[in-house]
């Protein structure tokens, strides 16, 4: 095997080495990061939707209070909860994969009520006062979803509805019933804020990011094996197969052939004198034994 053949072989191994362990690192780094993008989205949404709350609170519910048809008819837009969940449906049509849902342990509107997951996350916020945000994966119907969560906790104009059935709004009486969502305790945590995505999102994210990196590195290593290889041609290579010529040649008695340049102090040039030396020592061996 030539000898240039058999560096490329070790920096194949060398490098395809590197690239694999590199591969495996980046790759956790990778998913971590299309993770935290994903959740710096979920928290952008749910921001969103505790912006729309707010208004509702604010702006939308002092105008329609005093409205007769307020008076008549429960008017659920009124409802901070209800604004913030169908403003982010209108949200879903731009990013159809995330969900949102104001899960309440003892809701009024029967849509709001906490399935079994879901009460897990809000009795871990009614058990950790302190804990202000959870992220986690459920299963769900689709596959494992990444979620957010963030504790509601009942504020004294939410008592105004949800304290006792006999003090609630008529209206609301009439639309929903007595017989939910009434009780509640002020500074008491109703219930969480929920954002979640497909886990299929991040994986995929990080499966693009890992190619495009794996690409990009696969390409620096095929240029600097390219360059390499001829850098070692032109120094170390041919050099050598110079002297293996001249070699050959003295072998069969040809001292005719011309001497190596030696010019410089590497390994080489080095080499290339030694062997210059060696050339000239043994014609002139050879020529005192044919004098004699």
């Amino acid at each position: 095997m030539k000898l240039l053949a058999k560096f490329t072989i070790i920096f194949v191994l060398v490098f395809g080495a590197g690239l694999a362990l590199a591969g495996v690192v980046a790759y956790r780094f990778i998913w971590q990061s299309a993770q935290d993008q994903v959740l710096a989205q979920a928290r952008l949404m749910m921001q969103t939707s505790l912006s729309a709350r707010t208004y509702t609170s604010a702006q939308i519910a002092p105008l329609l209070s005093n409205d007769q048809a307020h008076e008549r008819n429960f008017l659920p837009q009124t409802v901070p909860s209800y604004a913030a969940t169908e403003s982010f449906n209108y949200l879903r049509e731009a990013y159809p994969d995330y969900g949102y849902k104001e899960a309440t342990l003892n809701p009024t509107n029967p849509r709001d009520r906490a399935t079994d997951w879901e009460a897990d996350v809000i009795n871990t916020f009614r058990n950790h006062s302190d804990q202000k945000e959870l992220t986690g994966q459920r299963d769900a119907a689709t596959g494992p979803a990444l979620f957010l969560a963030r504790p509601l906790t009942a504020e004294p104009p939410c008592l105004e509805c949800h304290d006792r059935a006999r003090t609630a709004p008529p209206a609301l009486i009439r639309t929903y019933g007595s017989a939910n969502g009434f009780g509640w305790k002020a500074g008491e945590v109703v219930g969480a804020q929920i954002v979640w995505v497909p886990m299929a999102i991040p994986i995929r994210m990080a499966n693009m990011g890992f190619r495009e990196l794996m690409v990009s590195l696969a390409a620096i290593f095929l240029f600097t094996l390219v360059l390499l290889d001829v850098l070692l041609y032109f120094t170390v290579v041919r050099p050598v197969s110079r002297l293996s010529a001249m070699a050959d040649e003295i072998s069969m008695g040809n001292f005719s052939t011309p001497e190596l340049p030696a010019s410089g102090k590497g390994e080489i040039s080095v080499l290339a004198g030694s062997f210059n030396r060696m050339r000239r020592s043994m014609e002139k061996a050879l020529k005192m034994l044919e004098g004699q």
